[in-house]
């Protein structure tokens, strides 16, 4: 359960941050036995769904980790009911949805530096001897003793000739070690011609292999200062010389040569001398051409006798014993060790159970930690992990540098390598060779004696464990990196290692990087072929982790196999949920785009596999379970994506049924993820079928259609959903199903946007078939043909408003109306002219000489086709600017362009001038009226491609595109923009307009989960923590002062300043722990200042569309990081983080709160409330229900009817009682509704009934009592109720002569603030007591204040905020504050 212990250690140390989230946790994380239960939660995005919203007086909020001091059951009580713990709108998804786009996995970039560029390898060896035995050449003088081993053979102690034979094939043999594939060919003591000839055959046979060339010239002369090195005539009476340039020439590149003999440095200089001439005639040769030098140009090799001749060789060909008995002269084993047992090492080197095997192993893991420490990056990748001889060559020349530099002599390199004799891991390497000698005479004498391994590996590990606890990105990589993959080769170690190495890699992509550059990968690849079942989970862990970085590992996986063994994990039920997940991602990215990883994973079953995990029961039991759901969606969406084969199979076994579902489950992701998995089931080359003259029945396959039908509808259900993912989701969906039905949409939309001629009366029917009585349409008779396509089907999705009445006034179109304020209709001899020409590319099929025909049956019926047009056009005017971007583009599929304009004059060049008044941009309420939608909105303009060849007069430069809107600026530019490029050929399918789909983004976003730390908290979370206890504090303390105080008045006038709002101060909030105010204006300008000094700290529109108008400010989130959430006068609700910095505020979310209006309403008059406690939003408005929704959830969870025919106009949630709520009504009713009861609604009255106008403020009484209740009517009477106890008011007030204009009841304090149009503010204690009031300004000229147009008091303190419809805003106090 190696995932398992890594999580639980996570939690164990993270049990304060659970409380983060938005609920109140019940998981006990004091037992040893709870730790596998804490493994199964991770921190994913759906850990904020399982909330105790029933508990009105929950536990004491343990914010710092479980430490709340015990105090009585009142202040717990308090506490808990005052200071909310919930949290809500601060995922992943909240960081920067509108913001950034997010990227997934990338096969580009930083990914692809770790992969070795060009895999090669060493195909032939040229071995050169020049030894000339028993002749030594004229330039060397020896010392006796001297140096005479020549791999490790005495030359003298035999005949010269079997001397050099024996030499050469023990050079052979030593080579072959390191790379037995190679062909080996050995010159002894050759000629110049031999040597040539031995070059040549190594190239033709090596291709564009490498070749390695040795040269040992230890019977020659040095090389000469120009770098020519040695060889003989045939008679051995000469040495005759050969210059580097030949041997290049020969060779040529990629090669590698090694020089054995003295000043070995000047032929390295030569080379380099040679490959500087030649740089511009052989760009990059000398990049493949290595080369290892036994010394500097200066330099002598070393005669002592205690070295080999040949200690160069012998170091980079037989490193171990070369090391060994370097070694032994220097430790203290060399007087009881005899040295000839080394010689007798048991065992084989590629054996790590043999003493030999694990010297030799532990020697390649000090070797290789010491390059990857020591070079640089780039270097290293093209030494140590490109071709296997010459990595093993570089590891042994490191020890080579190290032994050598001891005798007074410097080996060098090209490319250079920095110097690497002192590093610190050799005096590991010391201390593991000591351990191992000191078994040498035990080993050699008893064969059977049992070796004891060396700790080095397990110190390691420890070492890196060190380090895993301590370091970080900032800090030095962590030097034991190679050793953790070499320790992977081991049984015994592995374990240990891979779940350190998941530790290290959930560190962030830079350590995926650092241990893929390492050279990880095959070794975690060929894991993936063992059965071992306690490393499936650290190993599913570790893969999750590679392909967030890198998703090019998808071409490796499918090619060993790879797929199957995560297809058989995710099948599992063994592992935990969130452990599946992972592996579903690891398919995912398996699949993504890679069609061979499809119909690999088509063929090992997963479809089924997923299908059958998504079908069963889905248990709410485990908080982790989300995760898994999301993951087999986005899963199966990737494989089902661009692969017919694959939709068919998905269709065969019911997928879309078994998504459906999903889309009313509790977390934005999951329904995202199901809304991206149904859209992939669509059929986006459907087109050419159903369209075009040809195609077979086949296309017409009914199962299909139904399909499409049950996804399209499906998908219609979530087209208002509150997440902008999910809604993304589904324009991502529609653009698909527009594509693939453009012809019938287009039908659909051009008989709602049809152009007649001047008179309206023409296409009003064709909008529309309604039978209803006093209906003011023309007569049927006056239909033309034309604008018939639209069948009666459409006829119960429309319905028109008796304020539509205005619309035909005796046939001309009134320019007030809201179809020519939409720009639908303006008179041009374009519409006059189109009205006669059917258009030949997209209503030629569908219309001609007034009947109705198709090349085949429409697929599905025109209701649907309606209501996708519909949705379309609810998502281009979302409140959300990324989905609104998407909505216009789906809607550009089908031929509608949306026309931003802020106001319109258009001229016909021959019909009368019609002007437009200013339409507005995008803000058509949500509705199902085809009217509605336009009314006064964004115009809509159906565009048509021309009849061919065009009327030059009317269509110069409009290229295919003919607006109903006539623009005479933008006839002479031809790239104006309107035209679209999906709008050309009908049903071709060319890359290019599927390049121009919306691209669905949930998986790419969802991949960011995988790339974040899954195994450590976040750093910032104790100042989190800090700061909350803080608030807590402060708040604690002064609810005790507000509750206690006893207020006079609060007419000392604090703070005073121009707001600079024309239309004067609409709604305003006070932030509780900082100076700061909000306010915002009729046209929904937001602005921000610190009342202190006072100074404007930001000031930002709260979004661009026409329809202005503000209808409440609330703080989401106010002991945390406080959200700005900003209720429209439509509905629609915007979040914001960050709003107090200039500028810098950022759009968290945003949704429409309000749908299903009544029909023929133009203005909602949304009046909406927040509720901390719960986390719910409540939103009513000219509707006949409450929107219950559930901001964690971001989904509409009720709709509570009002039960009453007229609508609600005062709101407020209570902040102490979770899911309790009051409703004013425009009859003066006032409803208290709690929503935890089965009926919601718990009693209602109607109290104002002497002078009945509408309820403009209530709110509850400060306190935990439930149920009583402050209203007050626009007449001017303030009534306090008890709800729960009597029908009647108990107390009443007249405060105001009529025009009360605003009501604030402290949420502690005992006081209560009337506002009144006659400019006035009045005081009241909660026992209907007048404090006082406030008229006048307080100057010289004592000016009267304007009329009140909101009040609000701060939260904590006595401080009350007035805004009124002139562009003054104050701030109040009582006496005893300081004015500022």
């Amino acid at each position: 359960m190696a995932l398992g212990d890594l999580m639980a250690s996570r939690f164990s140390s993270q049990s304060p941050v659970a409380l983060v989230s938005s609920h109140y946790d019940h998981y006990p994380s004091n037992h040893e036995d709870d730790a596998n239960d804490v493994a199964r939660r991770d921190d994913n995005n759906s850990s904020n769904n399982y909330r105790d919203r029933d508990s009105d007086t929950a536990s004491t909020s343990n914010y710092g980790g479980g430490n709340a001091t015990e105090s009585t059951t009142a202040t717990t009580t308090n506490s808990t009911a005052y200071l909310p713990q919930t949290v809500v709108l601060c995922e992943l998804r909240h960081e920067a949805f509108e913001a950034s786009v997010p990227t997934g996995p990338s096969d580009s970039g930083l990914v692809s530096k770790w992969r070795p560029k060009d895999r090669m390898k060493t195909g032939c060896v040229a071995l050169v001897l020049c030894l000339n035995i028993s002749v030594d050449p004229p330039d060397v003088i020896k010392i006796s003793p001297c140096a005479r081993m020549e791999c490790w053979i005495d030359p003298l102690s035999m005949a010269p000739q079997k001397a050099l034979e024996s030499i050469g094939k023990n050079l052979s043999n030593q080579y072959e070690r390191w790379q037995p594939k190679a062909r080996y060919k050995v010159q002894l003591d050759p000629t110049v011609d031999e040597v040539k000839k031995l070059c040549n055959t190594c190239r033709k046979y090596a291709k564009s292999e490498r070749v390695l060339f040795h040269y040992n010239g230890h019977g020659v002369p040095k090389p000469t200062a120009n770098g020519e090195i040695w060889l003989f005539n045939k008679s051995y009476t000469q040495y005759i010389p050969l210059p580097v340039s030949d041997l290049d020439s020969w060779l040529r590149t990629p090669s590698i040569y090694v020089f054995d003999c003295s000043a070995a440095g000047t032929i390295v200089n030569a080379f380099m001398e040679l490959h500087d001439w030649n740089a511009s005639g052989s760009a990059g040769s000398m990049r493949d051409c290595i080369l290892l030098a036994a010394c500097e140009a200066h330099e002598t090799l070393p005669q002592s006798d205690e070295f080999p001749a040949d200690v160069f060789t012998s170091c980079l060909t037989t490193p171990i014993k070369m090391a060994l008995k370097w070694f032994y002269k220097r430790s203290l084993l060399c007087d009881s060790l005899d040295c000839s047992l080394i010689d007798k090492i048991p065992g084989r080197q590629n054996d790590r159970k043999t003493l030999l095997g694990e010297l030799n192993w532990i020697f390649t893991a000090v070797t290789d930690t010491i390059a990857w420490n020591v070079l640089p990056h780039d270097l290293f990748q093209r030494l140590f992990r490109q071709d296997l001889l010459v990595a093993s060559l570089f590891r042994n020349f490191l020890l080579a540098e190290r032994i050598m530099r001891s005798a007074n002599c410097s080996p060098i390199s090209h490319p250079m390598l920095p110097p690497t004799h002192q590093h610190h891991m050799w005096d590991a390497w010391d201390m593991a060779a000591e351990i191992c000698l000191s078994q040498l005479p035990s080993l050699v004498e008893d064969p059977n004696a049992e070796f004891q391994p060396s700790p080095f590996f397990t110190e390691q590990l420890t070492a890196f464990e060190v380090w895993l606890d301590h370091g970080s990105e900032h800090k030095k990589p962590p030097e034991q990196l190679p050793i953790v993959l070499q320790v992977l080769l081991s049984q015994c170690h592995r374990f240990r290692a891979l779940v350190l190495l998941g530790r290290f890699l959930d560190m962030g992509p830079w350590a995926v990087d650092l241990a893929l550059s390492v050279g990880i990968f095959p070794y975690v690849l060929k894991l993936l072929q063992t059965t071992t079942p306690e490393l499936r989970q650290i190993l599913v862990f570790i893969w999750t982790k590679i392909l967030a970085l890198d998703k090019s590992c998808q071409v490796d996986l499918v090619k060993d196999g790879g797929h199957t063994y995560f297809i058989r994990f995710l099948d599992s039920l063994e592992a935990y949920p969130e452990q599946r997940a992972m592996a579903a991602f690891v398919l995912a990215v398996i699949v993504d785009g890679h069609r061979r990883g499809q119909e690999a994973c088509i063929e090992a079953g997963l479809i089924h596999v997923c299908l059958k995990h998504l079908r069963g029961p889905v248990p709410n039991d485990s908080q982790t379970e989300p995760l898994l759901i999301q993951w087999l969606c986005l899963c199966l969406g990737k494989l089902l994506e661009d692969c017919t084969e694959a939709q068919i199979q998905g269709l065969q076994a019911d997928a879309p049924a078994i998504y459906a579902p999903l889309l009313l489950e509790p977390q934005p992701e999951v329904r995202a993820s199901a809304a991206f998995a149904l859209a992939t089931l669509l059929d986006v080359g459907g087109d050419v079928c159903r369209d075009g003259a040809t195609g077979g029945d086949e296309c017409d396959d009914d199962e299909k259609i139904r399909a499409e039908i049950s996804i399209v509808r499906s998908l219609l259900s979530v087209v208002s959903d509150g997440s902008p993912m999910v809604r993304a989701e589904v324009a991502v969906a529609l653009a698909r199903f527009a594509f693939g039905h453009k012809q019938h949409l287009k039908s659909i939309a051009a008989s709602y946007w049809k152009p007649q001629s001047n008179s309206l009366l023409n296409s009003l029917p064709s909008l529309a078939h309604i039978k209803a009585t006093g209906s003011a349409y023309a007569n049927p008779s006056q239909y033309v043909p034309h604008a018939s396509i639209v069948s009666s089907q459409i006829g119960p999705l429309t319905r028109v408003g008796s304020d539509n009445l205005s619309v035909v006034r005796d046939g001309r179109v009134s320019t007030s109306s809201p179809l020519a304020t939409a720009g639908i209709m303006h008179g041009s001899p374009l519409s006059d002219d189109l009205s006669q020409h059917s258009d030949s590319g997209v209503l030629n099929d569908i219309v001609s000489n007034g009947t109705m025909h198709h090349s085949r049956p429409k697929p599905l019926d025109n209701a649907l086709y309606s209501q996708c047009v519909l949705a379309m056009c609810t998502l281009a005017k979302d409140p959300s600017p990324r989905i609104a971007s998407l909505g216009r583009r789906v809607l550009s599929i089908i031929g509608i362009e949306q026309v931003v304009t802020k106001s319109v004059n258009s001229t016909g060049s021959s019909g009368p001038k019609t002007s437009s008044p200013t339409p507005s941009l995008a803000g058509l309420a949500r509705s199902s009226s085809w009217f509605d939608m336009h009314a006064g909105h964004i115009p809509l303009t159906f565009r048509t491609p021309p009849v061919s060849p065009p009327r030059p007069s009317y269509l110069t430069g409009m290229r295919r595109v003919c607006s109903l809107e006539f623009r005479p600026h933008l006839m002479n530019s031809p790239d104006s923009g309107l035209a679209d490029p999906l709008l050309g050929s009908v049903g071709s399918l060319g890359g290019t307009e599927r390049s121009l789909f919306p691209q669905s983004t949930i998986y790419n976003w969802s991949c960011g989960h995988f790339s974040k730390p899954l195994l450590s908290t976040m750093d910032d979370t104790k100042e989190i923590l800090v700061r909350r206890e803080e608030r807590e504090k402060f708040a604690l303390e002064h609810i005790a002062m507000c509750q206690h105080t006893s207020v006079s008045n609060l007419n000392n006038r604090i703070a005073s300043w121009d707001t600079k709002f024309e239309t004067g101060t609409k709604t305003a909030l006070l932030q509780p722990f900082s100076p700061i105010v909000v306010a915002a204006d009729e046209n929904e300008r937001i602005r921000v200042w610190n009342y202190e000094e006072p100074n404007l700290l930001n000031g930002f529109d709260n979004h661009d569309f026409p329809d202005k108008g503000v209808s409440k400010l609330c703080l989401v989130n106010e002991l945390d990081d406080s959200l700005l959430l900003v209720a429209s006068l439509d509905g629609n609700i915007r979040i914001w983080k960050d709003y107090t910095l200039k500028g810098k505020q950022k759009l968290v979310t945003a949704f429409s709160s309000i749908q299903g209006h009544k029909p023929g309403v133009r203005s909602l008059n949304a009046v909406v409330d927040w509720q901390q406690q719960s986390g719910y939003l409540y939103a009513s408005g000219e509707i006949s229900s409450i929107m219950l929704w559930d901001l964690d959830k971001e989904q509409l969870i009720h709709s509570i009817p009002s039960s009453s025919d007229c609508s609600v106009s005062a709101m407020s949630a209570s902040q102490v009682h979770a899911g309790q709520f009051t409703a004013g009504f425009v009859d003066g009713s006032v409803k208290l509704y709690d929503v935890r009861t089965p009926e919601m609604l718990v009693c209602a009255t109607r109290p104002h009934t002497e002078n009945v106008e509408k309820v403009v403020g209530i709110d509850f009484h400060p306190g935990l009592e439930s149920g009583k209740i402050v209203s007050a009517s626009q007449a001017g009477d303030m009534k306090f109720l008890d709800m729960r106890n009597y029908r009647d008011a108990y107390l009443t007030i007249k405060a105001h002569r009529g025009s009360l204009t605003a009501l604030a009841v402290h949420r502690h304090a005992p006081i209560i603030a009337s506002g009144s149009a006659k400019q006035m503010i009045k005081l009241f204690s909660l026992n209907g007591e007048p404090l006082g009031s406030i008229r006048y300004h307080l100057t010289i000229m004592a000016q009267k204040i304007g009329p009140v147009s909101c009040l609000t008091f701060h939260p904590y303190q006595v401080l009350l905020a007035a805004g009124a419809t002139d562009a003054l805003f104050s701030i109040y106090a009582d006496d005893n504050t300081q004015a500022r």
